[in-house]
C-alpha cells in the first residue's frame, strides 16, 4: 500500500492519510486483520511527524475502521463495507459542492464544468 502526501493539498496531511487508509479498506487492499506500519515507521516513510500519523491513527479507530493492541500495534478491523463507502459519497459531495461553488465563482456553467471534469477523469484512467 503507498500513501502519497500532497503538502499543498486542500486536506490536512492527517486527514490524507486517514482518506488513503480508508480507500485501501474499501476497496479491499487492506484486508480485515492485517497489520498496518507502526505510527513511527509510517512517519518516518511518509517524511511527516509522529503526532500526525499517530492523529490519522486514532481517528480511524474512533471510527472503528482499525484497532490498538497492546504492545502489538495495530489492525485493521471487521467493518460494514456499505456503511464506509456511504461515508466516502457523503464527504465526496461535500467537496464536490465546494468545488461546484469555485467553478460557478470561476464563470464556468454545467456543461464547461462537467467537460473539464471528464477531461481530467480521463487523465486519470
Amino acid at each position: 500500500m503507498k500513501i502519497t502526501i500532497f503538502p499543498q493539498g486542500t486536506l490536512a496531511i492527517y486527514e490524507q492519510i486517514v482518506n488513503q487508509l480508508k480507500n485501501a479498506i474499501v476497496s479491499d487492499e487492506l484486508k480485515q486483520g492485517e497489520a498496518l506500519p507502526s505510527i513511527r515507521a509510517l512517519a518516518a516513510d511518509l517524511g511527516v511527524s509522529v503526532i500526525t500519523t499517530k492523529r490519522a491513527y486514532e481517528e480511524l479507530e474512533k471510527e472503528g475502521l482499525i484497532r490498538s493492541v497492546a504492545g502489538k500495534g495495530f489492525y485493521v478491523c471487521e467493518y460494514n463495507t456499505d456503511y464506509l463507502k456511504e461515508k466516502q459519497l457523503v464527504m465526496l459531495e461535500k467537496r464536490l459542492n465546494e468545488i461546484i461553488d469555485d467553478a460557478k465563482q470561476a464563470g464556468l456553467d454545467c456543461a464547461e464544468f462537467v467537460e473539464m471534469v471528464q477531461a481530467l477523469y480521463g487523465e486519470k484512467e
